[in-house]
Protein backbone atom coordinates (compact mmCIF):
# COMPACT_ATOMS: atom_id res chain seq x y z
CA UNK A 1 0.00 0.00 0.00
CA UNK A 2 1.07 3.50 -0.61
CA UNK A 3 -0.64 5.42 1.95
CA UNK A 4 0.39 8.88 2.29
CA UNK A 5 3.10 8.79 -0.44
CA UNK A 6 3.74 11.47 -3.05
CA UNK A 7 3.92 11.57 -6.56
CA UNK A 8 3.49 8.73 -9.39
CA UNK A 9 5.67 5.79 -10.24
CA UNK A 10 5.14 5.92 -14.11
CA UNK A 11 6.48 2.81 -14.13
CA UNK A 12 10.18 3.87 -14.13
CA UNK A 13 13.48 3.61 -11.53
CA UNK A 14 13.68 7.05 -9.87
CA UNK A 15 16.58 8.57 -11.69
CA UNK A 16 14.36 7.49 -15.05
CA UNK A 17 11.39 9.44 -13.35
CA UNK A 18 12.88 12.54 -12.26
CA UNK A 19 14.50 13.09 -15.80
CA UNK A 20 11.55 12.58 -17.22
CA UNK A 21 9.47 15.04 -14.91
CA UNK A 22 12.27 17.62 -15.93
CA UNK A 23 12.37 17.38 -19.59
CA UNK A 24 8.59 17.78 -18.85
CA UNK A 25 8.81 20.63 -17.38
CA UNK A 26 11.20 22.36 -19.63
CA UNK A 27 8.82 21.85 -22.31
CA UNK A 28 5.75 22.91 -20.49
CA UNK A 29 7.94 26.17 -19.78
CA UNK A 30 9.19 26.58 -23.42
CA UNK A 31 6.06 25.76 -25.19
CA UNK A 32 3.04 26.94 -22.73
CA UNK A 33 1.69 23.61 -24.16
CA UNK A 34 2.28 20.46 -24.10
CA UNK A 35 0.51 16.88 -25.31
CA UNK A 36 1.39 13.91 -22.65
CA UNK A 37 -0.13 11.14 -21.15
CA UNK A 38 -2.68 11.80 -18.28
CA UNK A 39 -0.20 10.27 -15.76
CA UNK A 40 2.39 12.12 -16.61
CA UNK A 41 0.21 15.23 -16.83
CA UNK A 42 -0.98 14.59 -12.94
CA UNK A 43 2.99 14.14 -11.87
CA UNK A 44 4.40 17.48 -13.72
CA UNK A 45 1.32 19.56 -12.83
CA UNK A 46 2.06 20.12 -8.79
CA UNK A 47 5.87 21.09 -10.12
CA UNK A 48 5.20 23.64 -12.64
CA UNK A 49 2.65 24.97 -9.78
CA UNK A 50 5.77 25.33 -8.18
CA UNK A 51 7.92 26.78 -10.47
CA UNK A 52 5.49 29.18 -11.30
CA UNK A 53 4.77 30.15 -7.79
CA UNK A 54 8.28 30.61 -6.89
CA UNK A 55 9.20 32.99 -9.99
CA UNK A 56 5.70 35.19 -10.10
CA UNK A 57 7.08 37.51 -7.18
CA UNK A 58 10.27 38.09 -8.35
CA UNK A 59 11.13 41.21 -10.19
CA UNK A 60 11.25 41.93 -13.89
CA UNK A 61 14.24 43.80 -15.66
CA UNK A 62 12.38 46.48 -16.17
CA UNK A 63 11.23 47.00 -12.53
CA UNK A 64 15.10 46.56 -11.65
CA UNK A 65 15.64 49.20 -13.93
CA UNK A 66 13.26 51.60 -12.82
CA UNK A 67 13.84 51.50 -8.59
CA UNK A 68 16.11 53.17 -6.81
CA UNK A 69 19.87 52.90 -6.26
CA UNK A 70 18.88 50.86 -2.90
CA UNK A 71 16.49 48.92 -3.90
CA UNK A 72 18.27 47.37 -7.12
CA UNK A 73 20.92 45.55 -5.51
CA UNK A 74 17.86 43.54 -3.60
CA UNK A 75 15.91 42.98 -6.33
CA UNK A 76 18.63 41.24 -8.38
CA UNK A 77 19.70 39.49 -5.15
CA UNK A 78 15.85 38.16 -5.77
CA UNK A 79 16.40 37.25 -9.02
CA UNK A 80 19.61 35.94 -8.97
CA UNK A 81 18.37 33.37 -6.18
CA UNK A 82 14.96 32.66 -7.94
CA UNK A 83 16.64 32.21 -11.30
CA UNK A 84 19.62 29.44 -9.25
CA UNK A 85 16.79 27.37 -7.86
CA UNK A 86 14.59 27.03 -11.35
CA UNK A 87 17.80 26.28 -12.69
CA UNK A 88 17.99 23.42 -10.28
CA UNK A 89 14.14 22.17 -11.07
CA UNK A 90 15.00 22.51 -14.93
CA UNK A 91 18.17 20.56 -14.84
CA UNK A 92 20.45 23.26 -15.72
CA UNK A 93 18.49 24.27 -19.05
CA UNK A 94 19.27 28.38 -18.44
CA UNK A 95 17.07 29.13 -21.42
CA UNK A 96 13.82 27.58 -19.81
CA UNK A 97 14.98 29.11 -16.68
CA UNK A 98 15.08 32.87 -18.44
CA UNK A 99 12.04 32.22 -20.18
CA UNK A 100 10.46 31.21 -16.55
CA UNK A 101 11.21 34.38 -15.27
CA UNK A 102 9.79 36.11 -18.49
CA UNK A 103 6.34 33.83 -18.22
CA UNK A 104 5.82 34.17 -14.33
CA UNK A 105 4.78 37.75 -13.73
CA UNK A 106 1.58 37.27 -15.65
CA UNK A 107 0.47 35.16 -13.01
CA UNK A 108 1.24 38.00 -10.07
CA UNK A 109 -2.39 38.37 -9.57
CA UNK A 110 -3.53 35.15 -9.93
CA UNK A 111 -3.75 32.96 -6.50
CA UNK A 112 -3.02 29.55 -7.90
CA UNK A 113 -4.03 27.58 -10.76
CA UNK A 114 -1.78 27.88 -13.18
CA UNK A 115 -2.10 25.21 -15.38
CA UNK A 116 -4.86 23.67 -17.66
CA UNK A 117 -5.35 19.90 -17.91
CA UNK A 118 -7.78 19.18 -21.16
CA UNK A 119 -8.77 15.05 -21.78
CA UNK A 120 -8.30 14.62 -26.10
CA UNK A 121 -8.89 10.81 -25.85
CA UNK A 122 -7.09 7.80 -25.67
CA UNK A 123 -3.91 7.47 -27.74
CA UNK A 124 -4.27 5.44 -31.42
CA UNK A 125 -1.65 2.57 -30.53
CA UNK A 126 -1.87 1.99 -26.77
CA UNK A 127 -4.88 3.62 -25.65
CA UNK A 128 -3.35 5.34 -23.00
CA UNK A 129 -5.72 8.79 -21.99
CA UNK A 130 -4.25 11.61 -23.29
CA UNK A 131 -4.37 15.01 -22.18
CA UNK A 132 -3.23 18.43 -23.28
CA UNK A 133 -0.98 20.56 -20.91
CA UNK A 134 -1.39 24.45 -20.98
CA UNK A 135 -0.50 27.10 -18.74
CA UNK A 136 -3.72 29.51 -18.82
Amino acid sequence: MRHAVAGKKLNRHPKERDRLICQLLQAVIEHRKITTTQAKAQAVRPEVEKLITMARKVPTQAQIDAAGDADKAQFRRDRAEVFRRALMYLGGRKEAAHRLLEVAPAYAERPGGYVRLTKIGPRKGDAAEMVVLELV
